[in-house]
């Protein structure tokens, strides 16, 4: 182990204990916000008051703290997996010049255990997502486009942090017509939020892109919103690219909260 791979890991450690600890200090500022709107609520009917405006940014900070805590543990996992021996040393060096999936992949009785007990809680989290429908992107890294499906949780490994899911309507190119399953890492993977679950909505302006089930399919493109979700309908105004008309216009088309998610960094359609 050289000392240049040491000191690197040791950094990535310090950066995932300092998001752990903002972490902390933010959920305490948005259990002071749930709080104050639950013995006052009629506070935000009052002119001038940002209490809700105040707490979905919180949200939004905490969302992007624990999407920086998975970058983060994801890259100690590999350089941890590239620094741990194996067997001989023939064979430690052919694993680590295996592929980018398996650099990746945790130790039982070593890797788990290195984690922080915010990163162990998340892969609980993420345990309890078997048998709820998620969006994933099937294609491979090097592939020339991204394509999400709406898929079926059906297995969580938390050692290897893989998802095992089901493609429950294959397309009309599959052959034997059975359905499809995939194991795809969490960074392919987004929950779709839930309906019974205030707290997991996000709220998209009309102008932001997002990533929505077409109307009538299990497959999921970039969209625009054109009308915000309203409380009566739950539904966004999106229009899809792509998604001409025969005048070349872009049909306006109504999706339900619960099937738009927000775009992935580096999408490409």
């Amino acid at each position: 182990m050289s000392s240049t791979d040491l000191a690197a890991l040791l950094e990535n450690s310090k950066e995932l204990d300092r998001l752990r600890k903002d972490q902390e200090e933010l959920l305490l500022e948005i259990n002071k916000m749930h709080k104050k709107l639950q013995s006052t609520p009629e506070i935000v009917e009052k002119p001038g008051d940002n209490s809700l405006s105040r707490l979905r940014m919180l949200y939004i900070q905490a969302k992007e703290l624990s999407e920086s805590e998975v970058n983060i543990s994801t890259q100690l996992l590999g350089q941890l997996d590239a620094l741990l021996p194996s067997g001989t040393p023939g064979q430690h060096r052919r694993r680590i010049e295996s592929n980018e999936q398996k650099k990746k992949r945790m130790k039982p009785d070593s890797d788990v255990t290195r984690l922080s007990p915010s990163v162990r809680n998340q892969l609980d989290s993420l345990a309890n997502m078997k048998g709820e429908q998620v969006a994933a992107r099937v294609t491979p890294e090097d592939a020339e486009k991204d394509e999400w499906f709406v898929v079926k949780v059906i297995h969580v490994d938390k050692e290897t942090r893989e998802f095992e899911v089901l493609d429950e309507e294959p397309g009309d190119e599959e052959e034997s017509g059975g359905q499809r399953k995939y194991k795809l890492p969490p960074s392919r993977i987004i929950p779709f939020p839930k309906r019974t679950d205030p707290s997991s909505i996000l709220d998209f302006p009309p102008g932001r892109h997002v990533l929505a089930v077409y109307p009538g399919t299990t497959a999921l493109y970039k969209a625009t919103v054109v009308q915000p979700r309203k409380r009566k309908t739950d539904d966004y105004v999106l229009e899809f690219d792509d998604d001409h008309e025969e005048d070349g216009s872009l049909p306006q088309r109504l999706v339900p909260f619960h099937r738009v998610v927000a775009l992935p960094e580096g999408h490409r359609q």
